[in-house]
């Protein structure tokens, strides 16, 4: 594989600057000297953790996505608050979506989402060694998540059945592939 240089930003336009993210219009010019307009979303990453329990259950959020209208099941993650590590993020993030601490953590690795159009880079971590907390943190007030304990052949049945009803996003495929190499 060559070593490519970066793009040149030759404009910077901010079109839209949300809570957790901001989307840019940039004029860029490219490695190889095209130059165009690109537009892209600004995402500050975010921390997700694969949790499993001592009986080898994974932990999993099902939760709505307002985006399609529908629920999804998830690992628990979150976005980086503003100059927080993703170590930080997802140990907070864990124990307000699922109500779990764990007390091992093996960082998996990092991936990007959708780089065709973001930045947003998740950092995903193995979580063992889980404590069911007394008084779990508050969910945020915009969530509605359900825990949902699934054994690794039950999460690879509905890899396999592609049901619209009960289907995990992206990220959590990824995160439950790189946690199968290291269990």
């Amino acid at each position: 594989m060559s070593d490519i240089t970066a793009s040149e930003i030759l404009q910077n336009r901010l079109s839209y600057q949300g809570s957790k993210f901001s989307f840019h219009v940039d004029r860029i010019k490219l490695p190889h000297g095209v130059t165009g307009e690109y537009s892209y979303i600004k995402h500050p990453g975010a921390g997700l953790a694969v949790p499993v329990t001592d009986d080898g259950k994974f932990v999993l959020v099902k939760q709505y996505r307002f985006a399609i209208q529908r629920y999804l099941l998830e690992f628990p993650a979150g976005t980086l608050e503003a100059g927080e590590e993703h170590g930080v993020t997802i140990k907070r993030e864990i124990e307000e979506e699922t109500g779990y601490r764990a007390s091992q953590w093996q960082y998996l690795g990092g991936f990007y989402i959708c780089p065709g159009y973001s930045d947003e880079i998740i950092h995903a971590y193995l979580a063992q060694g889980l404590e069911k907390l007394e008084h779990p943190p508050a969910q945020d007030e915009d969530e509605e998540i359900e825990v949902v304990l699934l054994s690794r052949e039950e999460i690879e049945a509905l890899l396999r059945s592609q049901s619209a009803d009960t289907s995990l996003d992206a990220k959590s495929i990824t995160a439950f592939h790189l946690a199968l190499q290291v269990l």
